[in-house]
């Protein structure tokens, strides 16, 4: 067999047919106890292992061919806005490309096919377009304007507009009638708890931590942006609500360490939180120690 190219071992079908890979080796290694998959139509996962959010991700343009882009929640955090991800992946492909979506994918085809900005091998929406397609797609009023607060400074509420009014206007009302100036002013405030923390960590001997700084994988994937950061010993602390989707074990998984502090300890425990923080700081220091030895 020759050398397949595959990106993040996501290849497809006529690429395995076009190295030599015949109909009877795919299907004998894409059956349920084969070492492969299919992933989405056409497009082949060489694991058995479950796929990542990015081999999701290279399987989703894979499938919806060139000229698609990544949109919605992923591409915001491909800009390093801090959303939670959705179970679906949205891709915008050219209109005149037959596709349906299929599985965890939405692919919505497109008059106004964005300019990509590739990160890490894959092509994005840019911010504007792809906080609005997440925004049309919004659960609830408090999911849109969490969306819409946490890309603006990346983006501006005028550059969120123009985009708004060239675009589909289809599931717009609720977000035209959120993006108004005053969102600007309501995205600068400084939550209560992160004044909190910062007060308490002057207290510590600890050294001074970055703030919400973004924190991508080895994959160039973003884990998040903490409230607090020690990239000194890979150390991550959320006190606030608007990172509640941080998962431990993913930042485990990367090697990293991530601590969540209930809010309201902050006020009602602070002896006990800096006791937590400080332990923490030590064991993330000894975990780097074992990764660099």
């Amino acid at each position: 067999m020759h050398h397949i190219s595959a990106s993040d071992n996501i290849t497809t079908i006529a690429e395995l047919r076009a190295n030599g890979v015949t109909n009877h080796a795919i299907t004998t290694r894409c059956r349920p106890s084969g070492p492969w998959q299919r992933v989405l139509p056409g497009v082949v996962l060489m694991s058995a292992a479950r796929p990542t959010r990015r081999q999701r991700l290279q399987a989703a343009i894979a499938y919806a061919g060139p000229n698609s882009v990544v949109s919605g929640v992923d591409a915001m955090r491909a800009h390093d806005v801090d959303v939670p991800l959705h179970p679906d992946v949205l891709v915008l492909a050219p209109a005149a490309r037959r596709l349906a979506s299929r599985s965890y994918l939405t692919v919505e085809r497109t008059t106004r096919p964005p300019d990509p900005a590739v990160h890490a091998g894959l092509p994005y929406a840019p911010l504007a377009r792809a906080t609005l397609d997440a925004a049309r797609r919004a659960a609830d009023r408090e999911q849109l304007r969490l969306l819409l607060t946490s890309a603006i400074g990346p983006c501006t509420v005028a550059e969120l507009r123009a985009e708004l009014d060239a675009g589909s206007q289809r599931g717009s009302a609720a977000v035209r009638a959120m993006l108004t100036p005053d969102l600007a002013g309501a995205a600068e405030v400084v939550p209560e708890e992160v004044t909190l923390a910062r007060r308490l960590l002057r207290g510590t001997a600890l050294p001074p931590p970055q703030w919400h700084p973004p924190i991508h994988d080895d994959a160039g994937m973003l884990l998040g942006a903490p409230d607090a950061w020690w990239p000194e010993v890979g150390l991550a602390w959320d006190v606030g609500p608007r990172t509640r989707h941080h998962d431990p074990r993913v930042w485990s998984t990367a090697g990293l360490t991530l601590l969540r502090t209930d809010p309201q300890r902050l006020d009602t425990a602070p002896v006990v939180v800096t006791d937590e923080l400080v332990a923490a700081f030590a064991s993330a220091a000894a975990n780097m120690r074992r990764r660099a030895g």
